[in-house]
Formats: C-alpha cells, structure tokens, sequence
C-alpha cells in the first residue's frame, strides 16, 4: 500500500524535485519550478459521486501523453480519473485514499513519469542512464 508520506519521499528522491506547501497544507512537487504532481484544492470539476460534494482529496499526476492518459484511465481498478478540465491535458487524477489500492512501486513508476515530463531533457537523461532506463 502506498501512503502520502510515500508519495512524499519519492518525489523528493529525484534530481531537483522541490515540495512547496500551500496554506492550507496541499503539498506540490516541482521540478527546476515546473509542477509534475500535486494535492489538488476543491474545484468544481472533481465531484463525490455519491454526495456531489467537491473533492478535496484528489492527486494529479502528469503523464508523457494523451496516449499515456488513456492507458491509465482505462485501468480495470478504476483508480485513475479525469475531469473536464483536464480533456486533452497529459496528467490523470487519483483520489488519496487510493493510494492505498496500488504498491509503492507503481507509485515510483507515476511518480518518476510525472517528473520526466518536467525535467529539463540533460537532467533527465542523466538520471536515465545512471538508472538504466531507455530515453524514450
């Protein structure tokens, strides 16, 4: 199961990944001062299904692409959504609690994609090969 404090330490493992904390405590994750995940506010667009109440508890994760998005979306678990908002946006949405349906590892995996979206190309390339990974 993967927790927030995972979500936490994971994105702050990664070259240049900087947290930065709203008032009302939402962290958000940066890389060289571009966002690739954080804890959404309540907005209009994320409703609870059963109460129609704003959601205040939901995640966004960048993706690579649309094609990316889709996959995810697709997922049988049903843990990953969209909104609106986000039509035609490379990023899906997850509810905290979640979090809790997947692993620490497909937690790594979301959120290393989210910060390769959003780092600049020399860094992520760096952490690509020292990691062993295809640069896609």
């Amino acid at each position: 199961m993967a927790t927030m404090a995972d979500l936490d330490e994971l994105a702050l493992s990664l070259p240049q990944a900087t947290r930065e904390v709203s008032n009302d405590g939402r962290p958000s994750y940066h890389v060289h001062g571009k966002l690739f995940c954080f804890h959404r506010g309540s907005r209009r667009d994320a409703l609870d299904p059963q109460t129609g109440e704003r959601l205040d508890d939901v995640l966004m994760f960048r993706v690579a692409d649309v094609g990316v998005k889709d996959l995810l979306l697709n997922d049988d678990r049903g843990i990953y959504f969209t909104t609106p908002h986000f039509d035609g946006y490379p990023a899906v949405l997850m509810r905290i609690p979640d979090l809790g349906r997947i692993d620490r590892d497909e937690l790594y995996e979301l959120v290393v994609e989210a910060w390769l979206t959003r780092a600049q190309k020399r860094v992520a390339k760096a952490w690509l090969r020292e990691h062993g990974a295809e640069d896609d």
